[in-house]
C-alpha cells in the first residue's frame, strides 16, 4: 500500500518492504493448490538456487536490480487495498474515532446506525459527562466540558436518517508546554516508544491518540448503542469499580444493581465501605505522584439470546477485543474466569431447569452468559483488568529519542487510577459489540419464516405502496414516518 502511494520504495526500507511490493504488485498465475504471484513463483525459483538474498532485489550500492524494478502499469493494476488502520470497530454497527489528545477536538463517526431511532445530544452527553475528566480528586484535574456536537446523521426531528452519524467534541483545556520533557524522552510502560518504533513520528503532547481522550467517540457512540438495545430488548449495561489495588468490593447483588448505586461515590463502586477504602488507596499514591490499577467489573441484563457465532466470532472473543482495546487494559475474564481453573465439571457446570415465567434458565451463572460463544439470557458478567497509570510525577530511568539513557520526570494533568473514569468506557464498548451482534444475529437468522415480506420488497414507506396507507389513512407510524405530513411541514415552515 505504502509502495502504491509512495511511486517507489525509498532506499531505506528494509528488504522484506520490496520483497513484499514485488509480490504485490506482480501478476498472479493460476498455480496447484490456488493462486499464486509472478512474484513469488520467481522468488521460489531463486530460493530454489539459493540465491535469493539482499543482492536478488537490490544491485549495487543500493541501487535497485532489474528483477526488482515494477513498472508504473504494473503498480497500477495491483489493485491493492488496505483497511483503515485500527481506528474502527464493528461490522454492521461500525464506529470511526478520531482526533488527538491535544488537538482541535475528538470525536467519531458512527456507520451503520437504524433509521427512525430517536435520539437526542442529552443522551449522549450524560454518558460523556461520566467520562470526562475533572470530576473529582481522584481524577485527573483537566478541566474540560467534553461539550458534543451532533454534525449529521439526526434530522430536525430527533430521528436518525440511517446515515453516519458524526459526533464532535471540541478541546479546550490542553497545556502542551506540560509535554517538553517527554518531546524526545520515552514515558516507561507508555505507547511513546512504541508509537515511534511504528510510525517514526507521534503526537507529542498528550500522548495524541494513545490519550483516553480517544475513548470520547467510543462512550458517544456507546450511547446510541444502548438506546437500540434499550428500546429493542429492554437491555441494561452497568459497570462498577470492583477493586483498586488490594481493596476488592463485597456484597454487590448484580440482580438488583443500579446506575444510582454506582454513581453515588467518586470511586464508582456500589459498595460504600469499599468505595472508602478505594479513595484512600487512591489518595495515597496521587500525593506521591505515583499512581495504581484495578479492576471495572461489567454486567449486563437483559442481554437477547443466541448472539455471537461459533467459532471465530464468538460474543467473548469479540467482548475480549472490545475491552482489550481500551487504554491501560491488561486482562478480560468472562464467568469464572480462571478461577474456574480450581473447580471441576461437576462443579462449574451450570445445570439448566424451566422457570415457569421465562423459559429455560441455568441455575448458576460460571459462563458469565455466555455458552459456546453465544448468549444463552443470563447475566452477561465481565471483569476488565486495569494497570497503574503510565505517567507518573516520580523520577524513573528511561532512554530517550537518540538512544540516549536518561532521567525522566514527567508533568501534566493525568489520572491517579484510572478506572473511576473507565467505567462509562468500558459500558460503552460492551453496547458497541452487543448492537453489531444483534444486527447480525438479525441479519441471518430471521429473514426467512416471515408472514410479511413486503417492507423488505417494497420499502419502509407503506404510503408509497399499499392502498390502505396511501394519503395517510393508515397513519403516519404505519407509513415509515415519524411525523405526519401536515405536522412535518408546519414543523419545518417553524423551524
Amino acid at each position: 500500500a505504502l509502495y502504491n502511494v509512495l511511486g517507489a520504495p525509498p532506499p531505506s526500507l528494509p528488504l522484506a518492504f520490496h520483497t513484499m511490493s514485488m509480490l504485490a504488485a506482480a501478476p498472479t498465475t493460476q498455480a496447484s493448490g490456488g493462486v499464486r504471484s509472478a512474484g513469488a513463483n520467481h522468488l521460489a525459483a531463486k530460493q530454489s538456487r539459493g540465491i535469493v538474498g539482499a543482492a536478488a532485489v537490490r544491485g549495487n550500492h543500493g541501487k535497485p536490480a532489474q528483477s526488482a524494478r515494477i513498472s508504473a502499469a504494473a503498480r497500477r493494476s495491483s489493485r491493492l487495498s488496505v483497511r483503515a488502520q485500527g481506528s474502527t470497530f464493528g461490522r454492521l454497527f461500525r464506529v470511526t474515532t478520531f482526533g488527538e489528545s491535544h488537538g482541535g477536538g475528538v470525536g467519531c463517526v458512527v456507520d451503520g446506525v437504524p433509521p427512525r431511532l430517536n435520539i437526542t445530544r442529552e443522551e449522549l452527553q450524560y454518558e460523556l459527562d461520566r467520562r470526562r475528566p475533572g470530576q473529582s480528586r481522584i481524577t485527573t484535574p483537566r478541566n474540560e466540558e467534553d461539550s458534543c456536537e451532533i454534525l449529521s446523521g439526526v434530522g430536525l426531528d430527533g430521528v436518525t436518517l440511517g446515515t453516519p452519524i458524526a459526533v464532535l467534541v471540541r478541546n479546550k483545556d490542553h497545556r502542551s508546554q506540560d509535554y517538553g520533557e517527554i518531546a524526545v524522552a520515552y514515558r516507561p510502560s507508555h505507547a511513546d516508544a512504541t508509537y515511534d518504533m511504528k510510525y517514526g513520528v507521534r503526537a507529542i503532547a498528550g500522548g495524541g491518540r494513545s490519550s483516553a481522550r480517544e475513548t470520547i467517540g467510543r462512550v458517544a457512540a456507546g450511547a446510541i448503542a444502548k438506546k437500540v438495545l434499550k428500546e429493542i430488548a429492554g437491555t441494561e449495561i452497568l459497570a462498577y469499580v470492583s477493586q483498586v489495588r488490594d481493596v476488592v468490593a463485597t456484597g454487590v447483588d448484580h440482580e438488583t444493581l443500579t446506575m444510582e448505586e454506582v454513581e453515588a461515590n467518586i470511586a464508582r463502586c456500589p459498595d460504600q465501605a469499599s468505595a472508602d477504602k478505594m479513595i484512600e488507596a487512591i489518595d495515597k499514591v496521587r500525593v506521591r505522584g505515583d499512581s495504581c490499577g484495578g479492576v471495572v467489573t461489567c454486567i449486563v441484563r437483559g442481554c437477547p439470546r443466541g448472539l455471537g457465532a461459533p467459532v471465530f466470532d464468538k460474543l467473548e472473543a469479540d467482548l475480549a477485543k472490545a475491552m482489550m482495546s481500551l487504554p491501560a487494559t491488561k486482562g478480560f475474564e468472562v464467568g469464572s474466569g480462571f478461577e474456574g481453573v480450581n473447580t471441576t465439571g461437576t462443579a462449574h457446570n451450570d445445570e439448566f431447569y424451566m422457570d415457569p415465567d421465562t423459559g429455560l434458565r441455568t441455575r448458576t451463572n460460571r459462563s458469565g452468559g455466555i455458552q459456546g460463544g453465544i448468549s444463552n439470557g443470563e447475566i452477561v458478567e465481565l471483569r476488565i483488568a486495569f494497570k497503574p497509570t503510565s505517567t507518573i510525577t516520580q523520577a524513573q530511568q528511561t532512554v530517550n529519542r537518540e538512544g540516549v539513557e536518561q532521567e525522566l520526570k514527567a508533568r501534566g494533568r493525568h489520572d491517579p487510577c484510572v478506572v473511576p473514569r473507565a467505567v462509562p468506557m468500558v459500558e460503552a464498548m460492551v453496547a458497541l459489540v452487543l448492537v453489531d451482534h444483534l444486527m447480525m444475529h438479525f441479519a441471518q437468522c430471521n429473514l426467512l419464516g416471515r408472514d410479511d415480506y413486503s417492507d423488505l420488497v417494497q420499502g419502509n414507506m407503506k404510503s408509497l405502496y399499499d392502498p390502505a396507507h396511501i394519503g395517510g389513512a393508515g397513519g403516519a407510524s404505519a407509513g415509515g414516518a415519524t411525523m405526519s405530513v401536515k405536522d412535518m411541514s408546519a414543523a419545518f415552515s417553524e423551524d
